[in-house]
């Protein structure tokens, strides 16, 4: 069984729906937030049945985000950053690690998840330089042509799109050709961030991605793709790999040593970051 909190929101917010889960608050659960319902739980007690470190999943997936954000705006010095799927606010938070080290940068978080909506925009919103919209990430046409994306991001300048745990919950096989319509409009010098759950083809764990995808996608959630180290390459078509490129979640830029071996779970979602010449 995940480790959960099983306290829900003392009210519910207009609009949001406790007898459907939602993506945003099975992640907060596994993340030991607080914005999510038992339907939510549910998400997760099934897939522990057959991977009980389900919860590590989010974990690596959240750990990677910080130290990619840490990377683009310390290193990189990138200003502008639009976050696709932001989910739930928890700590360290895009605008919050980034504005640390670029005060000046600006963040547009997207999402659609009516209880991000209700809970996401006044707790994301806490600058002037950083805002929140209402659109679906998977239709980018739609949402490179809002106006406020026009508007609110500089698009001669590098911009940072950050695809975090969220293509695997797009069950269309044109995954590859998404990402194509959103690089193609970057700037040169921008950089693109996603993390994916994995299918890394060996006997042993592809076993068990498959378990879990089953479960996912046939879950209150009902999506959950776990798709394979090519699938996920192929998402990065015409950018130049960040070293080391598409790797594990828990081995890109690792805080410290490992002094522990990653569990099968950490074995099932990967990462990477690359840059449009």
């Amino acid at each position: 069984m995940p480790d959960v909190v099983p306290n829900a929101p003392s009210s519910v917010p207009v609009g949001v729906d406790t007898t459907r889960a939602s993506i945003a608050r099975v992640y907060d659960a596994a993340l030991n937030g607080k914005d999510n319902y038992p339907i939510d739980r549910e998400v997760l007690r099934q897939v522990a049945t057959v991977a009980p470190q389900v919860n590590d999943l989010a974990w690596s997936n959240r750990n990677f985000l910080v130290r990619a954000c840490r990377f683009l705006a310390g290193e990189v010095g990138i200003t502008q950053y639009l976050d696709c799927g932001s989910g739930l606010p928890t700590a360290e938070n895009t605008h919050q690690i980034v504005q640390r080290l670029q005060p000046t940068a600006r963040v547009l978080y997207i999402d659609n998840d009516p209880v991000v909506l209700a809970h996401g925009r006044a707790l994301l919103e806490e600058n002037e330089r950083t805002r929140f919209l209402a659109a679906d990430i998977f239709k980018p046409d739609e949402v490179l042509s809002h106006p406020e994306v026009r508007d609110f991001l500089d698009w001669t300048q590098p911009i940072a799109l950050i695809q975090n745990g969220t293509l695997h919950h797009y069950v269309g096989d044109d995954t590859a050709e998404l990402m194509k319509t959103y690089i193609d409009a970057l700037p040169s010098g921008s950089h693109t961030v996603i993390a994916h759950f994995l299918d890394p083809q060996t006997p042993k764990h592809s076993e068990l991605a498959r378990q879990m995808e089953y479960r996912f996608t046939h879950s209150p959630m009902g999506s959950g793709v776990f798709r394979t180290w090519d699938q996920i390459k192929a998402m990065f078509a015409g950018l130049e790999m960040v070293p080391p490129g598409v790797v594990l979640c828990d081995n890109w830029w690792p805080d410290g040593p490992r002094v522990k071996p990653l569990n099968q779970v950490q074995e099932c979602i990967a990462c990477g970051v690359g840059r449009k010449p």
